[in-house]
């Protein structure tokens, strides 16, 4: 036999093979196979887009008015806190984010110096806003992808905190999902941020918080979709990676997954888009939730950060500073609000914590507000929902027929103060 350099047509003809045994792969693979042979072969993993049954989101609406839990001027007195009063020079997104999340895009102020709920929207959905506010200086926070809009997330200066944290906001505001979106360099829309956000999802990764809320309100009742990487991702799935690990896991003390996994029961209800099992296993969750911060709330009525010890948390107090305090009272006051009574502590809890969390928001100057507004505007949604309605729908009846109940006693603050935690 020749041995020596290999002929062009033996080359065609062991790639020729290599080809046919890709091809048999995909036939007989699982979709993760199919998608390693795509790699092979060089070409993208055509993803289908999911069908979204709706141009405007879903919303859970709350389940009580209870003026025992907050009053009509506990709170005026409370919203009046927390109206979007920002600087333009430098606007943090996770400000804007908060706040169009709080007061909704129908939100109008009398006060000039308050952004109203469209200008919030307009500076997340316009890079030309965004460019005028930060400069060029900066990645843009909308990426463009080959199919699809991103959103820059993580630490980086101006980007949005949390994964999905920019959609989450955007559609508990009501956002329409052929809203434009502005790029550096096109028109898009909000469906492209959505479906890009479904096909990039993971289910390993840290947060999956504002994934999961984001995707119940807009696709239900489709229960399952397939990510770019072939994982087929359930709504099963995400409550069970909510509920993973210790209680204290997560973002703001873990209550967002207490809050995202009420919002999937709600969904549920009508849409039912889990299993009688994860049902079960969510509403078990949310009781041993309950039967802890009973355990653990302090005799002025906060809950403290490290309320998933229980009792152990209360016998060895550890020194929170005050915001940590009001993170782990708002954001429990909040999921407790669109929560059925079974999943409630006793009434005198929720009305303590809510006596506390009043006062201590209203005895904030505007100054002390602007660098942790974050935490403050979940203050002002769940005080909100316990009167079973929604901060601008309040407010602009009160301002209304209250029109010289609010006065601007401080300049606006700057929203470039150092935050002291994300949230």
């Amino acid at each position: 036999m020749k041995t020596g350099r290999v002929s062009r047509q033996q080359v065609i003809a062991v790639q020729a093979l290599a080809l046919v045994a890709l091809v048999a792969s995909w036939a007989v693979g699982s979709p993760v196979a199919r998608q390693r042979v795509l790699h092979e072969v060089g070409v993208s993993r055509a993803v289908q887009t999911v069908v979204v049954p709706r141009t405007k989101p879903l919303t859970v609406e709350p389940l009580y008015d209870d003026a025992e839990v907050v009053s009509d001027e506990e709170l005026a007195a409370v919203l009046a806190k927390i109206r979007p009063k920002f600087a333009k020079e430098k606007l943090k997104s996770n400000y804007v984010e908060h706040a169009i999340r709080a007061w909704w895009l129908n939100a109008k102020f009398k006060d000039p110096k308050v952004m109203s709920g469209e200008a919030l929207k307009d500076h997340l959905v316009d890079h030309g806003q965004f460019l005028a506010s930060w400069g060029n200086q900066i990645a843009p926070l909308l990426q463009e992808r080959p199919d699809g809009v991103a959103i820059r997330w993580g630490k980086e200066e101006c980007a949005s905190v949390h994964h999905d944290h920019w959609l989450a906001c955007l559609t508990e505001a009501g956002v329409d999902l052929h809203e434009p979106v502005f790029t550096p360099n096109r028109r898009r829309e909000v469906a492209d941020v959505l479906q890009e956000a479904l096909r990039d999802f993971r289910l390993d990764e840290a947060e999956v918080e504002w994934s999961a809320l984001a995707f119940g309100l807009w696709i239900a009742p489709q229960k399952t979709w397939t990510t770019r990487h072939g994982r087929e991702i359930s709504f099963d799935l995400l409550a069970e990676r909510l509920m993973r690990g210790h209680k204290r896991f997560g973002v703001c003390s873990g209550t967002h997954r207490l809050y995202s996994l009420m919002v999937l029961v709600r969904l549920d209800d009508d849409h039912d888009i889990l299993s009688d099992a994860t049902r079960s296993q969510i509403m078990e969750h949310l009781k041993s939730v309950r039967d802890l911060i009973v355990t653990c709330q302090f005799p002025d009525g906060h809950w403290p950060s490290n309320w998933s010890e229980g009792e152990a948390a209360l016998k060895k107090p550890i020194d929170d500073e005050l915001y940590k305090k009001v993170i782990a009272t708002g954001h429990h006051l909040e999921w407790l609000a669109i929560a059925p009574e079974e999943l409630h502590p006793p009434r005198e809890f929720i009305l303590k914590a809510a006596d506390w969390v009043i006062q201590t928001t209203t005895e904030q100057s505007d100054s002390d507000i602007a660098g942790k507004y974050t935490f403050f505007s979940h203050v002002g949604n769940a005080l909100a929902l316990w009167r079973k309605t929604h901060p601008s729908d309040f407010w602009m009846k009160w301002e209304a027929t209250h029109p010289h109940v609010v006065e601007e006693l401080e300049p606006p603050p700057k929203t470039n103060a150092p935050e002291p935690a994300h949230d």
